[in-house]
C-alpha cells in the first residue's frame, strides 16, 4: 500500500470522528440536527474531502442538511484545523450518502416478502 494512500485514509478517518463531534458541538443551524457522517474520502494529495452524510430520518429530504453543511464548511474547516495536526486542511465537498436509505427499503421488502409467504396457505413451514 502507497504510504500516501494510508496517510489520506488516517487522515480520512480522523476527519469523520472530529466531524461528528464538531456538527454536534458547534453547527447551530437546525437543518443539521439528525445527521450523521457514514464516511469520509480524502484525495491523495489531502486538497479534497468528500464527506458522505445520511440522515436519521430516511423519509426527510437531503437538501435542506446539504445546503446547511455547504453554508458551514469554512467553520468546520476551521475547527477541524484546530483540532488536527495537519498544515492544510482539506476543501470539504459534502454528498448524501443513500446507502442506509436503500437498505432501509430492501430490509422492509425482504420483511414483507417473508410476511406473505408465511400467510400463504400452502406454506409446509
Amino acid at each position: 500500500m502507497p504510504k500516501d494512500y494510508a496517510r489520506s485514509r488516517r487522515v480520512g478517518e480522523q476527519m469523520q470522528r472530529l466531524l461528528g463531534e464538531v456538527l454536534l458541538r458547534d453547527v447551530k443551524d437546525p437543518r443539521v440536527e439528525g445527521v450523521s457522517i457514514t464516511a469520509v474520502e480524502v484525495s491523495r494529495d489531502l486538497s479534497h474531502a468528500t464527506v458522505w452524510y445520511s440522515l436519521l430520518d430516511p423519509a426527510a429530504d437531503p437538501a435542506p442538511a446539504g445546503e446547511a453543511l455547504a453554508r458551514a464548511a469554512g467553520l468546520i474547516r476551521g475547527k477541524l484545523g484546530r483540532a488536527m495536526y495537519i498544515r492544510h486542511v482539506p476543501a470539504l465537498h459534502f454528498r448524501h450518502d443513500e446507502s442506509v436509505e436503500r437498505g432501509a427499503r430492501l430490509s422492509e421488502l425482504i420483511d414483507r416478502a417473508v410476511a406473505a409467504d408465511k400467510d400463504r396457505p400452502d406454506n409446509d413451514d
